[in-house]
């Protein structure tokens, strides 16, 4: 299985709820970026993903998105393998066909208010 990376921070509901989901589909680590801890990460994390929210999951070298995005690719794979009582694993080839490309119209990191 692909490498997994989530930005994340130490309180945040969502990381949590999205660790809870890829534990249960297999992956056995996560890479965890804390960016409440260096704000250089969070930077960085605003920087390639477009975005200021945690969390931010990679799975491999594609960017899923946060946890309602990862909930949602779960859900199509699940839908697609058609499955009976459990659901596969994700798989990077999966998140290929369902990661939507950028908006054209997203906002960069540097118009952001501070």
């Amino acid at each position: 299985m692909a490498a997994v990376k989530m930005y994340t921070t130490g309180v945040c509901p969502y990381c949590q709820m999205a660790e809870r989901l890829l534990t249960s589909k297999g992956v056995a680590q996560i890479e965890k970026v804390r960016v409440d801890l260096a704000p250089e990460k969070r930077a960085e994390m605003m920087q390639i993903t477009g975005r200021r929210t945690v969390p931010q999951i990679y799975i491999g070298d594609t960017h899923v998105g946060g946890y309602d995005d990862l909930a949602a690719l779960d859900r199509a794979v699940a839908k697609i393998h058609d499955v009976g009582e459990g659901t596969p694993d994700i798989d990077a080839d999966a998140i290929a066909h369902f990661v939507p490309a950028p908006r054209p119209d997203a906002c960069a990191p540097a118009c952001w208010p501070s």
